[in-house]
């Protein structure tokens, strides 16, 4: 099995969108409680179109079908699609500020194949090139093993309150970026 990756384009929009809730609803099964992906999916998961305009939104492809999707940022944002963006979301500096790696989503059927590795890969290597320094992310429960598998150390455990009154808890994780020879990423 080939996965080859790409960088995302707006009309990928209502596949990414589509993947995401096939992801979330089956992946999350055992971690989370039906009402709570409901919610999660409601307010929090899906496409953030900034990162697909910024260029660091990634689909990763096998046998001619999109199989994970996931991005890092240059911007505040820590989660979180369109639909919880109110402001314009601001740069970070990455002399002093962390890049995030955001929105990895894989399809059930392609799940523990090496598709959320492949697309970490790209990002870290993409930030890196970019001048960040460190990584951070939120996690779902479902996502920690992968991303602790990958050096991605606990800050900390926290609740994600949503208005139906449901609470999603996420682990925010944090990695340093290691410098390639001659600094290059690779």
């Amino acid at each position: 099995m080939i996965i080859t990756t790409r960088t995302a384009v707006l009309d990928d929009v209502p596949a990414l969108n589509q993947l995401i809730e096939q992801s979330v609803r089956h992946l999350s099964v055992g971690y989370y409680t039906p009402s709570q992906i409901d919610s999660s999916l409601r307010y929090v998961f899906g496409v953030d179109t900034q990162l697909i305009e910024d260029g660091t939104y990634y689909v990763a492809e096998a046998d001619g079908s999109m199989v994970g999707c996931g991005g890092w940022s240059k911007r505040n944002t820590l989660y979180g699609g369109d639909q919880i963006k109110e402001t314009e979301d601001p740069l970070l500096n990455p002399e002093h500020e962390p890049g995030r790696i955001r929105a990895f989503f894989v399809h059930p059927q392609w799940a523990r194949r090496g598709i959320g590795r492949t697309i970490i890969e790209v990002c870290e290597t993409a930030a890196r090139r970019a001048g960040f320094r460190r990584l951070e992310l939120a996690s779902t429960l479902p996502g920690h093993p992968l991303y602790s598998q990958l050096g991605y150390e606990t800050s900390e455990h926290f609740t994600l309150d949503f208005p139906d009154g449901e609470q999603l808890p996420l682990i925010r994780m944090h990695k340093t970026l290691v410098a390639t020879p001659n600094n290059s990423a690779s």
